[in-house]
C-alpha cells in the first residue's frame, strides 16, 4: 500500500468515525431550526392577542429569532468538536463594543419599550413634553416617536428623553377645562360682569352645564380687576369653543358698558425753573 492509498484510508476511517458526531449535529440543527420557527410562531400568536403594541412585540421577536439561531449554530458548532470558546469571546467583546458606539440608540430603544409598555400616549393623541417636543402622535417607532407639529412640520422625537419627560397628555381624556383670565375696569360692578360672562357661556351648547361655569376674583391688579372665568367642553370642542366665547364675552362686555382697561400711565410736565410739588 503506498503512501496516498494510506491517507485515503485513514481519511475514509476517520470520517467514517465521525458519522454519528455528523449526524448528531445535523439532528441537532434541524431539530433546533423546528424548535425555534415554532416558538417564534406561538410567541407570535400569544403576543398579538394580548396587549403588547405590535410593533414591540415584532421588534423583541425579532431579537429573540437572531439570539436563538446564534445559541443554535454554537451549540452545533460545539457537538461537531469545534472549539466555541473563542467564538463565544469574540461575539461578547463584539457586542460590547457594538453596546458602546450606540449608546444613545441603546437608551432610545428602552424608551421605545417603555412607551409602547406602559403607554402614556398612543398614535393620534396630541401632547406636550417638559423637553419642548408637542404635537399630534403619528407613529411609535422602538427608536423614534413622529409626531405633526402646530404648524404642520413634522418631529422625530428621540424615546430616550421623551420617556423621561413629563408628558401632557391633552387627549387622553374626553374632557377639558377652558380657562380665561379677564380684567375689567375698577369702575364695574363684578356682579354684573359674573352675570354677563355666565350669559354667554350657559347660551353656548359646546360648555357643560355639569359642572356649571364660575366667574371668580382671581387678583386686584394695578389697573384691572382680574376675573378667572373656567368651564368644561368635551374635548373635540375645545378649541372651537374656546376662541368663540373669548369674542363672544368680549363683544358681551362692552355691550353692557363694561371696560376692559389697559396699562396708563400719567405724565406730569413740570415748567422750567419750577421744582417739584410738596
Amino acid at each position: 500500500m503506498n503512501k496516498l492509498e494510506l491517507n485515503l484510508s485513514l481519511l475514509l476511517d476517520s470520517f467514517i468515525s465521525r458519522i454519528p458526531t455528523l449526524l448528531l449535529a445535523l439532528a441537532t440543527l434541524l431539530i433546533g431550526f423546528w424548535l425555534i420557527k415554532f416558538l417564534i410562531r406561538f410567541l407570535n400568536n400569544h403576543l398579538n392577542k394580548g396587549k403588547i403594541d405590535i410593533s414591540l412585540s415584532n421588534f423583541l421577536i425579532s431579537i429573540l429569532k437572531v439570539i436563538l439561531y446564534i445559541l443554535l449554530l454554537v451549540t452545533v458548532a460545539s457537538t461537531l468538536g469545534i472549539e466555541t470558546t473563542s467564538f463565544v469571546a469574540i461575539l461578547g467583546a463584539a457586542g460590547l463594543a457594538v453596546g458602546l458606539a450606540l449608546q444613545g440608540s441603546l437608551s432610545n430603544f428602552a424608551g421605545g419599550v417603555l412607551i409602547l409598555l406602559f403607554k402614556p400616549f398612543k398614535v393620534g393623541h396630541y401632547i406636550s413634553s417638559s423637553n419642548n417636543v408637542e404635537g399630534t402622535v403619528l407613529k411609535i417607532d422602538i427608536l423614534y416617536t413622529t409626531l405633526k407639529a402646530k404648524n404642520g412640520t413634522t418631529l422625530y422625537a428621540p424615546n430616550g428623553p421623551l420617556a423621561n419627560a413629563v408628558i401632557n397628555n391633552v387627549s387622553d381624556n374626553e374632557n377639558r377645562m377652558l380657562e380665561y383670565s379677564i380684567g375689567i375696569s375698577y369702575n364695574a360692578n363684578i356682579d354684573t360682569a359674573r352675570k354677563v360672562i355666565l350669559g354667554v357661556l350657559t347660551n353656548d351648547p359646546l360648555i357643560f352645564k355639569d359642572p356649571a361655569p364660575v366667574v371668580l376674583v382671581a387678583s386686584l391688579g394695578d389697573n384691572a380687576v382680574n376675573l378667572t372665568i373656567r368651564s368644561w367642553s368635551a374635548n373635540a370642542s375645545f378649541w372651537p369653543a374656546y376662541h368663540r366665547n373669548f369674542q363672544l364675552i368680549k363683544e358681551a362686555l362692552d355691550q353692557n358698558n363694561i371696560g376692559i382697561p389697559y396699562p396708563q400711565r400719567e405724565i406730569h410736565i413740570i415748567p422750567a425753573g419750577k421744582g417739584l410739588p410738596g
